[in-house]
């Protein structure tokens, strides 16, 4: 086989299209033409001898062989993007780009405050766009372009086509009204299990780590309510007897903007969060993005 004879830029068609499950995407993505876009799959179809890809009702469904060769493909293609960043002398700090970070709304609190002055500063053309991420790991997202970094303490289950790195860890502390009409100056197990308590839930489910660690005491305390955020319980409980266990940066912060509000260690055995952010391995060598994760570590493990 005469490797000289191949057109390489069919590979990059198929690395595309192999993300995107999405001919209209991939066009977008590779800036061709739909009727081009369609005679680059033909070759591709006839250099592998096989469909590759096939028409579903939304969008393309890769046949066994695509999925086959998918992998490799991916290595070459990641390769050659390390080689052109590394080749690249421009300041990658001018460049204009958006980076797409899915999170909390509390990381965007705790992070962006220092995060967006800081890129000014050394990136101004720099654009970052921000989601507020569900209980699971953005996959999708992630592979296709629309998430650069994940950043969150409960994502599981990770593909080995992500990176991971810790970036910070997180103890638990109880947030309550000053003048709670059952809390005195220490909070013990007895009256935490009296009270009533809110959570943040992502998914609906009032079952998290603090139940968790009340079980293995044969334990259970009262939740009343759930909510989305991870900022508004702070607001609710301002001038009420309910209470939240929470995460202790989070209710530090709470307690600093409101004196009503006041903070108690967790009167049992809790273990903490470790939080982490998460890229694919598609941006895992361009430089801007290596900058930026860097920054996120430094200001979150601060």
């Amino acid at each position: 086989m005469n490797v000289y004879q191949k057109d390489l830029n069919l590979l990059m068609i198929f690395h595309i299209l192999y993300q995107e499950r999405n001919a209209t995407r991939a066009s977008e993505r590779l800036t061709l033409s739909q009727p081009a876009l369609s005679h680059k799959l033909n070759k591709l179809r006839y250099e592998f001898d096989d469909p590759l890809f096939v028409k579903a009702p939304r969008g393309l469904t890769p046949t066994p062989k695509a999925h086959a060769i998918a992998p490799e493909i991916r290595r070459l293609m990641n390769g050659l993007e390390q080689f052109y960043s590394e080749l690249d002398t421009e300041d990658f700090l001018s460049r204009k780009d958006k980076v797409y970070i899915y999170s909390t709304d509390y990381m965007e609190q705790k992070l962006f405050a220092r995060l967006i002055p800081h890129v000014q500063k050394h990136a101004p053309q720099l654009t970052l766009v921000t989601h507020n991420t569900g209980s699971k790991l953005p996959r999708a997202e992630l592979e296709n372009g629309q998430c650069d970094i994940a950043i969150a303490g409960f994502y599981t289950q990770l593909p080995d086509t992500f990176r991971q790195q810790k970036v910070a860890s997180e103890k638990f502390a109880v947030l309550a009204n000053r003048n709670h009409s059952r809390i005195g100056q220490e909070l013990d197990l007895e009256t935490y299990l009296s009270c009533q308590h809110i959570v943040t839930t992502l998914t609906g489910d009032l079952h998290g780590n603090v139940d968790r660690g009340l079980e293995k005491l044969g334990l259970r305390r009262q939740v009343v309510a759930g909510v989305s955020s991870f900022l508004s319980p702070a607001r609710i409980i301002r001038h009420s007897d309910l209470i939240v266990t929470c995460l202790a940066s989070l209710a530090k912060e709470a307690a600093q903007l409101d004196d009503g509000l006041e903070i108690y260690p967790v009167p049992f055995e809790l273990p903490g969060v470790d939080i982490f952010q998460f890229w694919h391995e598609r941006t895992h060598a361009d430089p801007l993005r290596r900058w930026l994760r860097e920054q996120i570590r430094a200001f979150l493990s601060d």
